[in-house]
Order: C-alpha cells, then sequence, then structure tokens
C-alpha cells in the first residue's frame, strides 16, 4: 500500500483527491496540509511515500517546502500537482527536488498510475512540462530571471507596498519579503528599492 499526504490550500481539492485515492485499496492518505509547513511536519510525522505538492500556497510554497525536505532528509517522494506548467515553476521545482510534475487537468487513471511510478523512484512529467525542460535546457534563461514570487514581490514593491504590506497580499512574512528583496537585488545587481523597480522596467520586468 502506498502511503500519501496531500498539500493543497483549496479544501475541495485535497477532499476530492482523497477520496480519490481512498476509493482505490493500493492507497492509504495519511494526511492533508493546507500548507508547506503543514505539509513538512506531516512528512516528518507520518513519513508517507509520497507527497502530493501544490505550489501556490500561503506562507511556505510548494517550492520551498520540497527544498526544506531534501534538506531534513525526509526519503517520501514528491509529486508535485499545480496548474502551473511555465519553466518559472517546473525548473524550481524539479531542482528543489521533486520526483514528478503532474498538472491538474490530469486524468484519474494517469494521476494514479503516477503516483504509483513516484512511489517507484520513477520521474513523472506531464508531456507539457517535459516540452517545458527541454525548452529550458536549450535554451536556459538568462541568469538574472526572477522567480514567480520574486516577480510578485517586485511588483507589489513597485507599486509602493511596504515590506508589511506585501508579506500581507502574499500571505508570507515580513522577513520573507525581505529575504525575496535581497535576492531580487543581488539577481539585478542593485543595492536598494528604487534602483531594483528601476532596473526592472528596464528590463521589461514589470
Amino acid at each position: 500500500m502506498i502511503r500519501l499526504v496531500i498539500a493543497d490550500d483549496h479544501p475541495i481539492v485535497r477532499d476530492g483527491l482523497s477520496g480519490m485515492f481512498a476509493a482505490d485499496p493500493d492507497f492509504e492518505v495519511v494526511g492533508e496540509a493546507g500548507d508547506g509547513a503543514e505539509a513538512i511536519r506531516l512528512a516528518e510525522a507520518l513519513r508517507p511515500d509520497v507527497i502530493l505538492m501544490d505550489l501556490q500556497m500561503p506562507g511556505v510554497d510548494g517550492v520551498a517546502a520540497i527544498g526544506q525536505l531534501a534538506d531534513r532528509g525526509v526519503r517520501a517522494r514528491v509529486l508535485v500537482l499545480t496548474t502551473y506548467d511555465t519553466d518559472g515553476y517546473v525548473v524550481p521545482a524539479i531542482e528543489a527536488g521533486a520526483t514528478g510534475y503532474l498538472l491538474k487537468d490530469a486524468p484519474r487513471d494517469e494521476l494514479l498510475r503516477a503516483v504509483r511510478a513516484a512511489a517507484d523512484g520513477q520521474t513523472v512529467l506531464a508531456p507539457s512540462v517535459a516540452g517545458t525542460l527541454m525548452n529550458h535546457v536549450r535554451t536556459p534563461p538568462a541568469a538574472d530571471l526572477l522567480s514567480p514570487r520574486e516577480l510578485e514581490v517586485l511588483q507589489l514593491v513597485a507599486a509602493g507596498n511596504t515590506n508589511r504590506e506585501a508579506a500581507r497580499h502574499l500571505f508570507i512574512s515580513e522577513a520573507t519579503v525581505k529575504t525575496h528583496l535581497l535576492n531580487i537585488y543581488a539577481k539585478l545587481d542593485v543595492s536598494d528599492r528604487a534602483a531594483a523597480v528601476a532596473e526592472g522596467f528596464r528590463r521589461k520586468l514589470l
């Protein structure tokens, strides 16, 4: 039996997935998480075989959670299940340690096969995601390309939000906003907020 943890910030999605897997005797859903931090806690406590991980979640997002799970030595395979298939989401998730990457429009049978394969350590990619990775390898993006969350932070700063206001908008801590800003400064080779916004416009990131 494959033991699963489902991490998604939408209760109706978690309920639907849990019901689907519960109907198959090969699976047991041992926990459900509404954010990345909770997914990490459950993974450490329950030691599931596979974690189905959404990417866009409040607080600790999916990519950060995948990286922390790897850092903590959690052996569960992480299968991303999301609606996003652009390289700004796909590449960071794979680099963080995800075993596979599927989209939420995947048919039921495909999802069940993917979880079984992930539990066996096989890499599973949706066709569009495989194409995204191929394009990324063939034409690597500029080294200073911002992550989706960093771009969100920069957009909020450009709109005049303080760190505290940006944190409230994104449901993350103020300290996390500061960390994102430091990363933005490094990637854009600037030293302050105003210069980051100006460089963002110059590079057509805003």
